[in-house]
Parts: C-alpha cells; sequence; structure tokens
C-alpha cells in the first residue's frame, strides 16, 4: 500500500495509536517519559496565573524568547498550540498546488486536501537513500512541504537543497520537529531570512510535552499574518507560553545540545545491533531519533513483537512506503534491550 492508496484515516495514524498503555514504546519519537524537573517546576508555578487570559504582555515575552533563541526578531516568530496547529492553517495562504515531499509527516497533506487544495506527492526513492532533488517538485506548485531530518526516514537534508526548492511567488514550508535532536542542529534554516520559508518546530519532542502542545513557525512577517489571519482569540495558553520561554533560555537550549549529542551515540549503537538481526535492513545515513527499518512480512513482525508487549510504528501510513516497513525510536541501550531481545525472538 503506497502513493495514492493510503486513505485519509491511514494519513491520520500516528505513532501514539501503536504505544497502547501497557507496551514497552518504541513508537513514539519523545525523549522523556515526562518534562524534565526544572521544566515541571515552571509550569507548576504558572498554575496560579490559570486564572486570567493570556495577556497580550505575556504572549510577546514568549515570542520574544523564541526570536532570541533563534537570532531573530520576534515578528519573525509565530506560537502555535502545537506544530499541528500551523499545518492546519496552511490552507490560509491559498496555494494553487501544493507538493508535499514524502515519505513525511503526513498532517500537512491531510489539511491542504481536506481544504480542496490539490496535492502532488514527490516519492523519494529508498535507492537513492531518500534523497531530495529539487528539480523532482513541480515547477507550477506555490506551496511545498519538506521535513527535516525527515520524519520517518530519519534523513537529514542538506540546507541547500531546502533552499534550491524557493521560487519567486513559492512558499516553502520545513518542518524541523526533530533537528533539535540533530548536533548543533546542523542544515537547519531556523536563523534564515529567505524569501517565502516557513520553518516549523516543536518543543514535543525534545522536552516530552505532547500533551501541553506547543510549537511554533519562523518566518517572514508578512507570510505569518496571512497563515495567523483567522486564527480564535487566545490561541496558546499560559502554560504553553511558559514552556516557550522556559525552553528557549540558554541553559534548556545548552540541556538540548547535549541530548542531541546523546541521541548520536545511542543511534549508533542502536544500528550495530539491529545489524547483528538476520532479515533486518536500517536505512542510512539516519540523522534523527528514529530509524527506519525494512522487515520482512512486516505486519506480523508488529503483531509478534506487540505480543510481548513491545510497540513500534507501522510504516504503511507513509506515503512511499509498504507493509514492511516499521519505525522504531532511538533510545539508550538499556531501553533498547526489550525491543532488541523480541525482535530475535521474533525473526528465529
Amino acid at each position: 500500500m503506497t502513493g495514492q492508496s493510503i486513505s485519509r484515516a491511514l494519513l491520520r495514524h500516528h505513532g501514539d495509536v501503536d504505544a497502547e498503555p501497557g507496551l514497552v514504546d518504541y513508537a513514539v519519537n519523545v525523549r522523556l517519559a515526562r518534562p524534565p524537573a526544572w521544566l515541571r517546576e515552571r509550569l507548576a508555578a504558572a498554575l496560579d496565573r490559570l486564572g486570567s487570559y493570556p495577556s497580550a504582555a505575556d504572549h510577546a515575552a514568549a515570542a520574544q524568547a523564541v526570536a532570541d533563541r533563534h537570532g531573530v526578531s520576534p515578528d519573525r516568530v509565530l506560537l502555535l498550540n502545537g506544530s499541528a496547529e500551523g499545518f492546519a492553517l496552511l490552507p490560509q495562504l491559498r496555494p494553487r498546488l501544493a507538493a508535499a515531499v514524502h515519505p513525511s509527516f503526513t498532517e500537512p497533506e491531510v489539511a491542504l486536501t481536506d481544504a480542496g487544495v490539490p496535492v502532488h506527492r514527490v516519492l523519494l526513492s529508498p535507492e537513492d537513500g531518500y534523497r531530495l532533488r529539487p528539480d523532482d517538485v513541480p515547477e507550477n506548485a506555490d506551496l511545498v512541504v519538506v521535513g527535516n531530518p525527515t520524519n520517518p526516514t530519519s534523513v537529514l537534508h542538506p540546507a541547500a537543497d531546502l533552499l534550491a526548492l524557493a521560487r519567486p511567488g513559492r512558499t516553502v514550508v520545513v518542518d524541523e520537529a526533530f533537528i533539535d535532536a540533530v548536533p548543533g542542529e546542523r542544515e537547519s534554516l531556523a536563523g534564515s531570512a529567505a524569501d517565502g520559508l516557513l520553518v516549523f518546530r516543536s518543543l514535543t519532542k525534545m522536552w516530552a510535552l505532547p500533551g501541553l502542545r506547543a510549537g511554533y513557525v519562523l518566518g517572514s512577517p508578512d507570510l505569518l499574518a496571512r497563515l495567523a489571519a483567522h486564527r480564535p482569540q487566545w490561541p496558546v495558553g499560559t502554560l504553553a507560553l511558559e514552556a516557550f520561554r522556559a525552553c528557549s533560555e540558554p541553559f534548556a537550549v545548552a540541556e538540548s545540545d547535549r541530548a542531541a549529542v546523546e541521541f548520536e551515540t545511542h543511534r549508533a549503537e542502536l544500528v550495530s545491533a539491529l545489524a547483528e538481526l538476520p532479515g533486518v535492513r536500517v536505512h542510512e545515513p539516519a540523522s534523527a531519533p528514529f530509524l527506519l527499518l525494512t522487515v520482512k512480512d512486516g505486519a506480523n513482525v508488529r503483531a509478534a513483537l506487540r505480543e510481548r508487549g513491545v510497540a513500534v510504528r507501522r510504516g504503511d501510513t507513509f506515503p512511499g512506503l509498504g507493509g514492511d516497513h516499521i519505525r522504531v525510536a532511538v533510545r539508550s541501550p538499556e531501553q533498547s534491550e526489550p525491543l532488541l531481545t523480541a525482535l530475535r525472538e521474533v525473526l528465529a
């Protein structure tokens, strides 16, 4: 099941569906089981402010913190109720033809299709390492969406290739939800002032905040104004505003940098361990906190892993992938052992 055959329901399938309670979770790519103690303390201290509406001053302070973190002016920051809200806003740009680079996160395509925007799927090839080739994007596409690093392939595209997508009258959306797990955030376009560029970022994965909904988009003030034209009043709550401020401070960025280096080490160790298993192919090079695997008879492998209490992310809901693809989260060697043990048993 690949390409255009994937239904809307499958496009809206995400790892949280695979990670049922009681299973050891390798389906969701959140770094921690809960936010770190210092962040929980900041959020707890903000609880007393929930009796008041989020003020313009609160919003401005959070936007300034994010702007300072990326070295841009605050008018180039749009705070979101999770990055998913930003993808839902993309139809406000009124594109005539959107191009979605796949395999990749599917919510942008769902939002655009639901709004009646034609979407052309640019399917990257496994034989080419899922490399982005800018010339494969239709010249008449006035909106292009691409992930970097890409979920679920774990490919990190060169910033130069992403910038090569730019055209007069075209908006290029780069989903950088996982780039804070890349040491030095190399290839990030977060500080770029390139015309027509929107860079989406998320606090969810690094800071274990999927339940809070906190993301943002960086871009030119006019493009952000078009994106936000019909949002409701108070779109971002008090706790999320506090999280933006806390996670943008220098000590938090330093912690994120250390975690990215740790991810790199753990990923290399997991790749090495998986390479010893019969019938497992790891797609490399990999740069994200997850790996895309190919295993024969993937659906049955997933079911057998579930019987052993292990959850992995199915891959056949991503355009361009099939039933033999699964995605696994990168954990420490100790945390990865239940996955490896279960895979050994299943593949034997």
